[in-house]
């Protein structure tokens, strides 16, 4: 309704930006001819004149005149449609109305007829006032000439605008009056949520449902556009058409009753100004997950300079346009992320996540279906319609299910609102914002449910969050991410004004939201840290990397009021795209992130998976990494290879409660300096693992089994585990993966149940090291599984950007259920039942 993006205060303004009624007449000003009035001029001084170059100016005049008398009809279809569309609104509301009165006068009534009386009150009146409009203006369109008119129609419908004065009036009553019969009547709740709209001329089998309160809400909108036509309809009716005079008294009769209406609300809404002179301005708005009364719900949140609105948006039907229902608002100088009081938290629903796993095996299935789809040609198919709709929903429940990061707001009162963010990165993205306008909003704004329903009516118009955030809203030729291993170094930090306790984390996303994957050690009191660590960060479709840089706080004892986490404070955030052109080369590319006055520097290499997952081996016969895990344990005279024992002993030790142990990646040149020593036969390995971040021991030893030169699951059984996880009978499921698993040559069976034991101990303390069985069966599943792939699948021309698609993802999947399987698994039984002195023995 306003001149700018920015959404004015609730007013019913005119305003010359929007285009006629109908979406296809969106263009119109863009093709329009000069003003009227002027070609009018121009016609008339071509009679005076002689020269030829006079009579080619009149002839080309003559033809703007004709080509802008054509717009108008277009201008007038363009009303017709929308009238009629108006109209099919109008016939929604009343339909209910005779029945409901009927009903009035039973035993039974649904409602009384004062209700009733109020809930739909003028809307009879506005129906025969546009039916007479649109019965007068459809003859006069269907047999057009240039010299038609229309001018007095639309002179007669501005004379009736005191219907919607008194519509107006009582659109709040109506409004709180059909909310408070919906909470006392059942029945009445489902009518007024199931009002069905006809289609147009061209559809009249399809119908779409509306609700009560925004049909009674279609009139609001409709008189604050009225001006909008009669804008367009004179701005190509010259002003000597008979219609041009009868067209401007409309235009006047129009302004005048827009500008009493708001003269008549100004009082009420003089607190929805934020300062003298400015309007209300949307700064920022993003689909959010709500915890309400312990459930998860999608919501749309915008924030405006005054006000944070939290809407829900309304299920699309007929692909109609979106539409928001309000839930709550708060104002500015209302909120604070402080509880009044100390009450504990609320807990958060967790959802498992083996159900989040096999959201995105669902996801990777669908997109592998319509990947396929399209190379068969059926880009439009029903059968792809019904395969994006399904990759929607799925998408849609994994954004609702994974963010489990409170952000908790209060208003003034002490009530609260709780979001789930997915990291630490956007709930700081939202504070900031948040606390930067408070400074500069000082008067608290109440809203009408008028004034409510209109701006939320606004938001569908001011979003710029279009869609959840996720893949199936990308365009077919988009970039779907980058699948493989990142290397990055975060070399240091400038530009900080003190000393202070520094460390950094890296994140990555991943299926739409994203995930903690890497953390430098604290360099401690300095204003210029140098951390100068590698990390290796597995990609899964990834196009984005983000870094937060924290101060170390060190009282455990205390936590942070606002959100329940550590007192770590963040000095500074800040994200760059993963372009694959740009990471394609083998180089190391240097950037710098700059934050809040900090710049930190990093390098970047990408291994696409083709390259980093391949497995090599080794050139060092006598090494450890690269050899095949028989011959290591043959030379060594052990059961288990003294790595693996090694590494699982010291975890053991000191990593049991590291949060994130195998998923946050250990600095990279730590992890190459033990797998030398291990390759070396060092005997110093053991002082060099004592004093080594516990990290880094985790990442050497998923390193020594991603480089096994065969999987520890065995090339030639790898193919009968991925089918045996798929049997859906239980019974058969279990025989076939024990008899497998019982086939794996000894050391490669005896290494595997060592590992599982150790693995189910991580996770029996997943309360504090937040590493549940599936976590820990995602990051070791495609380790230990993944097969050799011996039949190279590396394109011959290396130097193009590598992206991996859903076939391998599903692959991935597969890989973590088998893992997963056994690891849930109370007990395997072996042949021999001599299971414990199989795994700790260390002799042939």
């Amino acid at each position: 309704m306003g001149r700018s993006r920015g959404p004015r205060p609730p007013r019913l303004m005119a305003d010359r930006r929007g285009a006629a009624y109908a979406p296809h007449m969106m263009h119109i000003d863009d093709t329009a001819a000069p003003s009227s009035p002027h070609l009018s001029s121009k016609s008339r001084s071509s009679r005076d004149t002689l020269s030829s170059g006079s009579l080619e100016s009149a002839k080309s005049t003559e033809l703007d005149l004709e080509k802008g008398l054509e717009m108008r009809k277009w201008v007038l279809s363009g009303i017709l449609a929308s009238e009629e569309t108006y109209l099919s609104h109008l016939e929604a509301l009343l339909l209910p109305m005779k029945p409901l009165k009927a009903a009035a006068t039973t035993s039974q009534p649904v409602l009384t007829i004062p209700q009733i009386e109020t809930i739909f009150f003028k809307v009879p009146e506005l129906y025969e006032v546009h039916k007479e409009f649109y019965d007068g203006l459809l003859p006069r369109v269907q047999q057009w000439s240039h010299h038609q008119r229309v001018g007095d129609l639309f002179q007669k419908q501005a004379s009736q605008l005191g219907v919607y004065r008194a519509f107006i009036d009582n659109y709040e009553v109506a409004v709180e009056t059909a909310e408070k019969c919906c909470q006392a009547n059942t029945q009445f709740a489902e009518i007024s949520e199931n009002l069905k709209v006809r289609g147009s001329k061209e559809c009249k089998d399809q119908t779409t449902k509306y609700s009560l309160e925004t049909l009674l809400y279609k009139p609001v909108d409709r008189v604050t556009r009225s001006t909008l036509v009669l804008h367009d309809l004179l701005k190509h009716t010259p002003s000597s058409h008979p219609d041009h005079p009868l067209l401007q008294d409309a235009l006047r009769i129009s302004q005048n009753f827009l500008s009493s209406i708001n003269e008549k609300t100004t009082p009420r809404r003089q607190s929805m100004t934020v300062k003298k002179g400015e309007s209300r301005q949307l700064l920022k708005d993003s689909f959010m997950v709500e915890l309400v009364e312990g459930q998860r719900k999608l919501r749309h949140v915008f924030l405006f300079t005054d006000l944070l609105l939290c809407a829900k948006l309304k299920k699309q039907i007929g692909g109609k346009s979106q539409q928001y229902d309000s839930k709550w608002y708060i104002p500015l100088s209302d909120l604070t992320f402080q509880a009044s009081d100390e009450a504990e938290p609320l807990p958060i629903p967790q959802v498992p996540d083996e159900e989040l796993e096999a959201m995105k095996m669902k996801i990777s299935s669908l997109k592998s279906e319509i990947q396929r789809e399209k190379q068969r040609g059926n880009k439009s198919s029903k059968v792809m319609e019904r395969l994006r709709k399904k990759l929607s929903e799925q998408e849609s429940l994994l954004l609702l299910t994974s963010p489990n990061m409170p952000l908790r707001l209060h208003n003034r009162s002490g009530k609260g609102y709780m979001f789930l963010i997915s990291s630490d990165y956007e709930r700081v993205e939202w504070k900031e914002m948040i606390r930067d306008q408070q400074k500069k909003c000082f008067k608290s704004v109440s809203l009408t449910s008028m004034e409510l329903q209109m701006l939320t009516n606004s938001c569908v118009k001011l979003q710029t969050v279009h869609h959840i955030p996720l893949t199936v809203n990308k365009e077919e030729d988009e970039c779907t991410g980058l699948y493989g291993f990142l290397n990055v170094i975060v070399h240091s930090a400038s530009g900080l004004k003190q000393s202070l306790n520094l460390y950094c984390t890296l994140e990555v996303d991943s299926f739409g939201y994203f995930v903690n994957k890497a953390k430098t050690r604290v360099y401690r009191y300095t204003t210029e840290p140098k951390w100068n660590e590698e990390f290796e960060i597995e990609l899964e479709g990834s196009q984005t990397l983000r870094l937060l840089c924290y101060e170390k706080s060190y009282n455990k004892t205390k936590l942070n009021k606002e959100d329940g986490d550590s007192t770590d404070h963040i000095m500074g955030k800040g994200q760059i795209p993963l372009d694959p052109q740009t990471l394609q080369g083998k180089d190391w590319q240097r950037t710098v992130i700059p934050m809040n006055g900090i710049e930190v520097k990093l390098s970047m290499k990408f291994t696409s998976r083709e390259f980093s997952l391949k497995r090599m081996p080794s050139c060092r016969e006598l090494g450890v990494f690269g050899v095949k895990i028989s011959a290591v344990t043959k030379r060594e005279r052990s059961k288990v290879p003294y790595i693996v024992r090694q590494c699982l002993e010291e975890i053991e030790r000191r990593g049991m409660e590291e949060v994130g142990i195998y998923r946050v990646s250990g600095v990279a040149t730590d992890i190459q300096a033990l797998k030398t020593a291990f390759d070396t036969n060092n005997k110093d390995v053991s002082v060099m693992m004592s004093e080594m971040d516990v990290n880094a021991i985790a990442g050497t030893l998923k390193l020594y089994f991603r480089e096994l030169p065969e999987p520890l699951f065995t090339d030639e059984l790898y193919p009968n585990f991925a089918g045996g996880i798929t049997l859906s009978d239980s019974v058969a499921k279990e025989s076939c993966m024990l008899n497998l698993l019982l086939s794996l040559p000894e050391p490669n069976l005896v290494t595997f149940l060592f590992l599982l034991d150790h693995l189910k101990r991580i996770a029996e303390k997943e309360c504090i090291n937040k590493m549940s069985l599936h976590n820990l069966a995602t990051v070791f599943g495609p380790t230990l599984l993944r097969p050799s792939e011996k039949d190279s699948k590396i394109p011959t021309n290396p130097t193009q950007p590598i992206t991996m698609g859903d076939s391998w993802s599903l692959e991935v999947m597969s890989q973590v259920q088998v893992l997963l399987y056994f690891l849930q698994l109370e007990t395997i039984p072996t042949p021999d039942s001599k299971r414990q002195s199989i795994l700790f023995s260390t002799e042939v």
